[in-house]
């Protein structure tokens, strides 16, 4: 979360993914077409993590639709408040996204719900 929606707050944030451990090769990023995923910048980072780009068709709500529904359920859930600092903002939707992932993964760590899933790849 950052006070501008410059092309350097994507790159950064799946270079934190990827050095995180939380991007396998070959991955897909997809979305819609803001200037900052459709920026030659953006395109080269993805292509450094050997990420594939995806992005939605125009005038096709279907293409985004998980991704609105995620942010829907995020804005039901903590609400549309006026915080009263970005500090704030970002505790309540850090804490809100720790129980999302959790929930969605069994409750599990986000390492342990990775090794389940390659253990089930494998047999």
């Amino acid at each position: 979360m950052a006070s501008h929606m410059r092309t350097s707050l994507v790159c950064d944030a799946i270079d934190l993914a990827t050095a995180r451990g939380l991007i396998q090769p070959e991955a897909v990023f997809h979305s819609d077409r803001g200037v900052q995923y459709t920026s030659g910048q953006f395109r080269a980072a993805l292509a450094g993590h050997r990420i594939r780009p995806s992005v939605g068709r125009v005038g096709s709500c279907y293409d985004n639709a998980v991704a609105e529904a995620f942010f829907a359920t995020l804005k039901t859930e903590i609400g549309t408040s006026i915080w009263p600092t970005r500090a704030q903002a970002r505790q309540d939707v850090f804490t809100w996204l720790r129980y999302y992932n959790h929930s969605a993964i069994g409750h599990n760590t986000p390492a342990e719900a990775r090794t389940t899933y390659r253990q089930a790849l494998a047999a």
